[in-house]
This record gives C-alpha cells, sequence and structure tokens, in this order.
C-alpha cells in the first residue's frame, strides 16, 4: 500500500474509549448511550438527575469547545433542550448522545499516554480540566512502570497538595491513581496499535475516588520500528583509553594547527608509549621522524589519531585494516554535523569501518584522555589528576572547560572523552563501559541529544544502581509541535520527556555546567547521607540562617536539637550560645572548639549530614591581617605573627584530617563552606590513607544543592536495591 493510502490515525468515541481503558483498571462514569433526543431524555430519568449529556462522535473530539457538553441538567426539560442545541451544534458529525451521571467533584486531574518517536511510550499525568493547558502542571513516566514509579509521578506535580484533604473532602485514593497509570502503563506495552490516550478530567468524587468523566483513544498502523547504531561492547571501547602506541595522522609542525596541538599535549602529558607521526610530506616534526604512511609505521599501533580533512578519511580505511589498526580518533569535522551531504558522508565512513573492524571515536570530537596511564590527547592543555569520575561531552569545548575546572579544584578524573558526532561509539556504548570499569565510581556526561533513548535510559538505569551518573543536558528548548489531539501529546516536550527519563533512571541532573563539578567532587568525596537531616555548624550566626532557609528549599531538613546533644555541647560552647540548629560557634577563637562539636554532631543519630561554614579558610584573614600590621605597627613581633599563621595553617590540616577519619567511622557526609578562598586553595583535598576526602565550597549555595542530590541519589539506591 502506498504511503498515500495508508490509512491514518483514527479516534475511538469517548463511550468507546471507556469501553476499551475499563478492564485495564481504570475506574470510569457509569453512562448511557441514546440515538435520539427522546432516548437522551429516558436515560436521563433512569440515572437520576442531576445529568450530563455529551454529542458523541468519531470527529467530535474537542467536545466542550464546540459546545457539545451540558452539565448539572436537572430536569427532563433541560435535557431535551441540552440535546437539541448539541444536534444543531454538531451536525452531521454527530452519532448520538451521552448521558451520565453529574458527578460532583472540586479536584480534576488529567492522566494519558502517547509514544515518543526516541523513547517509547510515556504515561502522564498532572493538574487537569480547565488548568492542563494553563498551568501545565503535568510530569511524565516511560512505559513500563513500576508501581514506584507511577506514585513518584503522582507526588512530583507541583498542585499534589490537592492529592490530600481538601475543602471537607477526604485525601485522594492514590491506590486507585496509582492503579489507573499502571493500566495506561499496561496499555502502552500490549497495544501497540494504541498511539494516544486522554483522560481529562480525571475527576476526584467527593470520597476521593477518582473517576475518568471523560476519555479520548487514538488507534492507528504501528510504526516501523527505528534503526538504530549498532553497540559498540565495552572491551572494544576501553583499549581506546590504554593505548601502547598512538599515530598521529595528519602530524604537524606548526602552533594552532591540531596535528600539533594534540601531539604535544600528549607528549607534554607524559604518555610513556610509542608515538609515530604520519604526513605525506615526511621529513621530521619535534625531532621524530615523520612517515609518509601507516604502512611505513615500523611497529603495531593501538589508536589512531586524525586530523587530515574530511573528504580524505575515507582512504585511511583500507590502509588501517591493511596495518592492522583497530581504534580511531576521528578530530575531522565536516561530516554530520554539517548536515546534508556530510550526514551521508558520515554514514558512508562508519560503514566501511565498521566492516574493516575499524572502532571509530567521533567525527568531529575534541579528544580523550586518561591521567591513569598520563594519556592526554585533547584539544585543550589540561591534565588533570587522576581519578574515579568518568566524563563524556558531546561538546569538546564543554569537556576540555570542565576537565580545565576538575584541574584546579582537585577533582580527579578517570577518564574523558569528547564523543563528537558519536558516528560509531555512542553515549549509550559509554555507560555501558562505565557499568564494568572497576575505577569508575562516579560517570559525569554533558549531552546535547541521545542516539537510542530506550537504550540510553536502559543503560543510565543499570549504571546508576552501581554508581551516580550526573548529567547536564543542553539545549533544553520544547519539541515542535505535534500532531496530536490530544492533551497528552500537546503537552510533550523533549526537556519533560528527558526529565521524566532521568527520574526513573536516578540520573542526578543539574542545570549549569559547574554544578557538574561540585557534584563530582561530593560523590566522589563522601559517604552518602542516610537522610535528609542535616546538623549545621558555622563561625557567623547570618551564614546559618541562609543555609537553613537553602536547606528547607531543596528539601532538606534542618532538626531541633535533642536535649542530650544541648548538653554535650553546653560543655563546649559558652553559656550564651544559641542552643540551636543552626549552632553557632559564637565567633570562638578556641581551635579545638570546631573539632569537638564536629565530632558531637558525628556522633547524634538526630542528624544524616552536616554542614560547617566558616572554620576552614580563616588562615587568609589572618595573612591580611598580618600584613595590615606589619605595616602600622613595626614593633610587633615578625615571629608572632608567623606562628598565629602556622597556627592556623596546621588547625585547618587537622580539621580536615579528623573530619575524614570522621566521615570513615560514622558514615555521614560532611560538606563545608570555606570563609575565604585563593588560587591554591581546591574544592577537594585528599587526606592519605582514607578513601574519603576533604570537601569545601566557596558557597552555601553549592553544599546544600550538593547535599540535596545526594540525598536524591540515596533515594533511588534505596528504592532500586532495598535492603531484604
Amino acid at each position: 500500500m502506498s504511503e498515500k493510502n495508508k490509512p491514518g490515525p483514527s479516534a475511538l468515541t469517548e463511550l468507546e474509549s471507556k469501553q476499551f481503558l475499563k478492564p485495564y483498571g481504570i475506574p470510569v462514569v457509569n453512562e448511557i448511550l441514546a440515538s435520539t433526543i427522546a432516548q437522551a431524555v429516558k436515560a436521563a430519568q433512569s440515572i437520576g438527575f442531576p445529568v450530563v449529556v455529551k454529542g458523541l462522535g468519531k470527529e467530535l473530539l474537542h467536545k466542550t469547545e464546540l459546545q457539545l457538553v451540558h452539565l448539572n441538567l436537572s430536569d427532563a426539560a433541560a435535557v431535551e433542550t441540552a440535546a437539541r442545541a448539541i444536534e444543531q451544534n454538531a451536525g452531521a458529525k454527530l452519532e448520538g448522545f451521552l448521558v451520565q451521571p453529574q458527578v460532583a467533584g472540586r479536584r480534576e486531574f488529567v492522566a494519558g499516554m502517547f509514544r515518543d518517536d526516541q523513547y517509547g511510550p510515556v504515561v502522564m499525568f498532572g493538574l487537569g480540566g480547565i488548568f492542563t493547558e494553563a498551568l501545565s502542571d503535568v510530569c511524565f513516566g516511560l512505559a513500563p512502570l513500576t508501581e514506584r514509579d507511577a506514585e513518584e509521578m503522582i507526588n512530583s506535580i507541583k498542585s499534589k497538595k490537592l492529592l490530600g484533604p481538601f475543602r471537607g473532602e477526604p485525601a485522594v485514593d492514590k491506590g486507585l491513581l496509582i492503579q489507573a497509570l499502571m493500566g495506561l502503563s499496561k496499555v502502552a506495552v500490549e497495544c501497540p496499535e494504541v498511539s494516544e490516550i486522554d483522560i481529562n478530567p480525571l475527576l476526584i468524587t467527593p470520597e476521593g475516588k477518582p473517576m475518568a468523566v471523560d476519555a479520548l483513544v487514538i488507534k492507528g498502523t504501528p510504526k516501523p520500528p527505528k534503526t538504530f547504531t549498532l553497540p559498540v561492547s565495552p572491551a572494544d571501547v576501553a583499549p581506546l583509553f590504554y593505548p601502547r602506541s598512538v599515530a598521529f595522522v595528519g602530524a604537524s609542525g606548526r602552533l594552532g594547527k591540531w596535528g600539533y596541538t594534540l601531539l604535544t599535549n600528549t607528549i607534554g602529558g607524559g604518555f610513556s608509549g610509542e608515538i609515530y607521526l604520519v604526513n605525506p610530506k615526511g621529513g621530521t616534526i619535534a625531532g621524530r621522524p615523520v612517515y609518509t604512511s601507516v604502512s611505513d609505521i615500523p611497529g603495531p599501533v593501538d589508536v589512531a589519531v586524525v586530523t587530515i580533512p574530511a573528504e580524505a578519511v575515507p582512504a585511511l580505511i583500507p590502509e588501517f585494516k591493511k596495518k592492522g589498526i583497530a581504534n580511531m580518533l576521528l578530530i575531522a569535522s565536516g561530516f554530520a554535523e554539517t548536515g546534508g551531504d556530510g550526514i551521508k558522508k558520515e554514514k558512508d565512513l562508519i560503514d566501511q569501518a565498521r566492516a574493516a573492524g575499524i572502532r571509530i571515536i567521533g567525527p568531529n570530537t575534541m579528544g580523550i584522555c586518561n591521567p591513569h596511564i598520563h594519556f592526554y590527547c585533547t584539544g585543550t592543555h589540561v591534565r588533570p589528576a587522576a581519578g574515579s569520575t568518568s566524563v563524556v561531552a558531546q561538546s569538546g569545548n564543554m569537556g576540555n572547560q570542565l576537565l580545565a575546572f576538575a584541574e584546579l579544584q582537585g577533582i580527579g578524573i578517570r577518564g574523558f572523552c569528547g564523543s563528537g558526532n558519536e558516528g560509531m561509539i555512542t553515549i549509550e556504548d559509554y555507560l555501558d563501559a562505565f557499568e564494568v570499569d572497576p575505577l569508575t565510581e562516579t560517570v559525569m556526561l554533558y549531552i546535547e541529544s541521545v542516539k537510542n533513548g530506550r537504550r540510553f535510559f536502559k543503560s543510565a538505569r543499570r549504571v546508576g544502581k552501581k554508581k551516580p551518573v550526573i548529567l547536564l543536558k543542553g539545549g533544553q528548548t520544547e519539541a515542535g509541535s505535534k500532531a496530536a489531539a490530544s492533551h497528552t501529546g500537546a503537552l510533550s516536550s523533549d526537556n519533560r520527556v528527558f526529565d521524566a527519563v532521568c527520574r526513573q533512571a536516578g540520573i542526578v541532573k543539574v542545570e549549569r555546567p559547574m554544578e557538574l563539578l561540585d557534584l563530582s567532587a561530593a560523590f566522589s568525596s563522601l559517604p552518602l547521607p542516610k537522610g535528609k537531616r542535616v546538623a549545621i555548624m558555622t563561625l557567623g550566626g547570618g551564614w546559618g540562617v541562609v543555609t537553613a532557609d537553602l536547606c528547607e528549599a531543596h528539601g532538606l531538613e534542618v532538626p531541633e536539637l535533642s536535649e542530650d546533644i544541648i548538653q554535650q555541647i553546653d560543655e563546649i560552647l559558652p553559656p550564651y550560645w544559641s542552643r540551636a540548629n543552626p549552632i553557632d560557634l559564637v565567633g570562638e577563637n578556641d581551635l579545638s572548639i570546631p573539632m569537638t562539636t564536629m565530632e558531637a554532631l558525628m556522633k547524634w543519630d538526630g542528624c544524616d549530614a552536616i554542614i560547617n561554614l566558616g572554620i576552614v579558610g580563616r588562615r587568609h584573614l589572618m595573612s591580611r591581617l598580618a600584613d595590615s600590621v606589619r605595616l602600622a605597627d613595626p614593633t610587633c613581633p615578625e615571629d608572632f605573627l608567623g606562628k598565629v599563621n602556622k597556627a592556623l595553617d596546621d588547625f585547618e590540616e587537622k580539621y580536615i584530617h579528623h573530619i575524614v577519619s570522621l566521615m570513615s567511622v560514622y558514615q555521614k557526609p560532611v560538606l563545608g563552606v570555606s570563609m575565604l578562598k585563593d588560587e591554591t586553595d581546591l574544592t577537594v583535598t585528599q587526606v592519605k590513607g582514607f578513601r574519603y576526602k576533604g570537601l569545601f565550597f566557596p558557597t552555601p549555595e553549592q553544599a546544600v544543592l550538593s547535599l540535596a542530590k545526594m540525598h536524591e541519589y540515596q533515594k533511588f539506591i534505596n528504592r532500586e536495591n532495598p535492603v531484604s
């Protein structure tokens, strides 16, 4: 059958839609179908007044706008008048009348299902009625849903207070709501011919029971399965990060050329493997011999870094195959990112490489690095220390900036890849590799799109059960208009569906680039909090108040101090301390006070995490004071000033060691905020002999957000890996 003659989507009538949905556990209103006005009156009398009368017809999808819905009809005459008005407004499209009891209810929600091109079937829930599109308070979940997924959807809308007791009515029966969402999920999985479902309103009766009083089901021919990029196994990804020999194809001796930048970075970073240079001109570069082709290279090549123009790359494939080069880092641009012919050029190259058994990172990549073997082959000369955070960025510039920040803040990197166009190796392949990599403890991603949405979701969820996945998404704009006849499809967008992917997969999603680094520092340095109760210890009252407000705004709790902990701190602080959380150390200069107070809070079972503010960083203020004293008072002994500075330096070192030691014992995270920082201060401080690290941010906002995201991730872990 030609595309022109294929049947398009068709809508079931409201009655047919409800009859279809009812066996799936979706509560629907009782109603009677009437073919004539007289039958409508008779049906109303049998139901009992007041009633609702609606026009029915497959082409009458938006009945309210067409004035085909008449509510609260109190007698037979009102029903007859309403039916005649419906008959006039609907015209030839009218197939009958639907008569329902007038269901009282002050709360209206909406639920539905649609099929996303990238992620497959998606279930929707949110605020309904006339506010559905005006307020757009909805959330989404990928089918199949678990009951926990459905419950999280229900609890994540902004209007969730309406689910509790409301104006004398009881709380909504969440069990029935969950049952309805699970029913939609089941339809999505079992009925591929159903393209959309819209239930609006899903009315809440005065007894708190949800009831579908209107519904729309759209059926159509299922779309053919989408073709996705073939997976690359973790065993094939790993060798790209562990080369024993590297060939630079397109090596250059000119500053500013990619063939020179990558070469000098690799050599300057301390790579100990063999390095070969290839350029048709031959000669020498940086004192090294240059081979005119890869076939002239005397030894084996594990990775070839290709910087030649795009049009010359395909000719390399047979040469690489003959030489036995199985891995290519393709820096060259001019492929799919240019659109049009570039897309075909990239596909042809990837097909050719795959047939030859060659794996390609890129094209259009900014490079890779593995600090664990001093392999830094990136477009900028940044060299973060070896660590446990694996980074993939679809923007090379963003990735290199993240590496630069990581280097400055002391955040260790397991490995980095600028994934480029992902012609062959995709973000999903990297996730699968990180899952089995023993050195990866935290995954950090900057992405703008995914090649295979459903695979991305499954991989991220698997990885997330073992190690945190922290993600920043670029280009979070609403998708173009959808050819949807329902609210469900019309309200969906790329970013909303992606938010659902992140929530269900346990991805820790952030909104700004620096949050990636903050969270990477937190997850790689601290134990996870077991709950959301935060004790705040501060050297200044104002900071404590601000931090407490931030905790509440991010869903954390600042509990009252117990009598027991108050008594313990009474023995540490002066009698005029506040006896409240936040605990103000009242500007005391006794350096033992923060140490003993911290230990008391770590032992206290009334908190799950501690934020300390202003304890570290005072040495900078003291240093400035000393400079002023030298200028103002020449009689002040220099050795005295030096001793004061050294005392604070020694204290901060001991204090950080003390915190790390306590975290190891009590398994509570401690996040710090520095009084003052300079360019020598790191966010992360390693303490020899300990797994955990000292963590001190410049602002309370960074500390609180990091802790809130850690708590969010811990809830996902508890849900996915329940303790038996």
